[in-house]
């Protein structure tokens, strides 16, 4: 990831605003530990710690010890450490009732709701929502993850289609791009997690954001047929008709992700997350949602993660300076220059030095921030572990044979009763 003049000014005047809005100094230096999902990728840390110590460097009476650690293991360990006292004061986890909502059930997360009208919080109205549970907002949305299809325009263009814009042009534009030797779909479900992503954006686009969100909230039933037709056409017609590699379940993502790179497979359904992995390909790229039966289709939406503070952290006043920070315009501009993410929050990109496909992204984001465009749920995001492992598991099967879309769809609604 290569880091501009530009960037290196955002940095500067983030040091000059953060000088000034430090807290009333305390005796000798207030310390929290601010722990993050390990990135697993040497640079992508350098540049979060670099903030970090920005922020230091502007408050002297705050020492802020960042902590990088694997995902799996945080959720294993990290209840239990919030319960003794003995987890971090600051900390990014996943946003969904089954993540942040039982640690806030628990009373393991310090109540923000006064921090945000205290300190004029910019996050976005949807995005607060998410980190909302019984009336309380107990989080900072970290970062919005839009999930939609990225496609070769070089390799469309050769092959004399355009973008997809209904299901139809998928199998039709499918059966060219085969016969060219090319994948029409790159799909690597070896991990289990890449289908939730499909399942989101293609059920969104079917059946809408507001049924979506019905189905979510319990009050539609996941065997219904329409989800179920739409279980079989993603997970079984598609995977017939060789628009996807021929054994998804044994590909992994990194290597699906790679045969798009190479220009082996023209379109990648997956997340905003990949745009900076993206930045060095050969060939323009688009992005656009997952198309309907009948039209373009919706984009789908999420929070990658929040960043929650521990209800029982010795230091609740360094720490919402730190939080305010999170949510800061030049915080904001950093995120989105130099670490290719979109913020919860609106963010000025006047200067910032991005790619059109970055640019396309955030004004998607915009769109519907500002009411312009309906955004549909993420499902894995919104259910909890039981429901997950059930989709996880049933669409690995689906995708294998050894279920039907119906009897994977009954497995669906029997875990969401849980």
């Amino acid at each position: 990831m290569k880091k501009s003049i530009a960037a290196v000014s955002v940095l500067a005047a983030l040091t000059l605003v953060l000088a000034g809005c430090a807290p009333a100094s305390e005796s000798g230096t207030t310390e929290i530990r601010y722990q993050i999902q390990d990135p697993e990728d040497a640079d992508s840390l350098a540049l979060i710690q670099g903030s970090v110590d920005q922020f230091n460097d502007a408050n002297p009476d705050i020492k802020v010890t960042l902590e990088a650690v694997p995902l799996d293991q945080q959720r294993t360990v990290l209840q239990t450490q919030l319960r003794s006292g003995e987890g971090p004061d600051v900390f990014q986890y996943d946003t969904g009732p089954g993540y942040a909502g039982a640690l806030s059930e628990a009373g393991l997360l310090l109540d923000l709701t006064d921090a945000y009208t205290e300190n004029s919080w910019p996050v976005y109205d949807f995005a607060k929502e998410r980190v909302t549970f019984d009336g309380k907002v107990v989080g900072i949305p970290q970062e919005l993850e839009l999930l939609g299809v990225y496609y070769n325009m070089d390799i469309l263009a050769a092959s004399g289609l355009e973008a997809p814009a209904s299901v139809d042009d998928l199998f039709t534009g499918g059966e060219s791009l085969i016969g060219e030797g090319i994948i029409p779909f790159t799909f690597g479900d070896e991990p289990g997690w890449p289908a939730f992503h499909i399942f989101s954006m293609s059920l969104v686009s079917a059946l809408g954001a507001d049924k979506v969100q019905s189905l979510i909230d319990g009050e539609s039933q996941w065997n219904e047929p329409e989800v179920v037709k739409v279980l079989d056409l993603v997970f079984k017609q598609f995977l017939d008709a060789g628009l996807y590699p021929p054994t998804p379940t044994a590909l992994t993502y990194d290597d699906a992700n790679s045969l798009f790179l190479s220009g082996q497979a023209a379109k990648n359904p997956t997340g905003s997350w990949l745009i900076a992995d993206l930045a060095d390909a050969d060939f323009e790229i688009g992005f656009m949602p997952f198309p309907a039966s009948d039209g373009p289709g919706a984009f789908t939406g999420g929070l990658g993660a929040g960043t929650f503070v521990s209800a029982s952290t010795k230091a609740p006043e360094a720490a919402i300076t730190f939080m305010s920070f999170l949510v800061s315009e030049e915080r904001g501009r950093y995120e989105v220059e130099t670490l290719q993410r979109i913020p919860a929050f609106p963010v000025d990109t006047a200067g910032i030095e991005i790619s059109p496909l970055f640019a396309n992204v955030i004004e998607e984001v915009n769109n519907f921030a500002t009411g312009g465009a309906a955004l549909g749920a993420s499902i894995d995001v919104n259910m909890g572990d039981e429901f997950n492992k059930a989709m996880s598991d049933g669409i690995q099967a689906l995708l294998t044979g050894s279920v039907t879309a119906q009897e994977l769809a009954d497995s669906l609604q029997a875990a969401s009763e849980l």
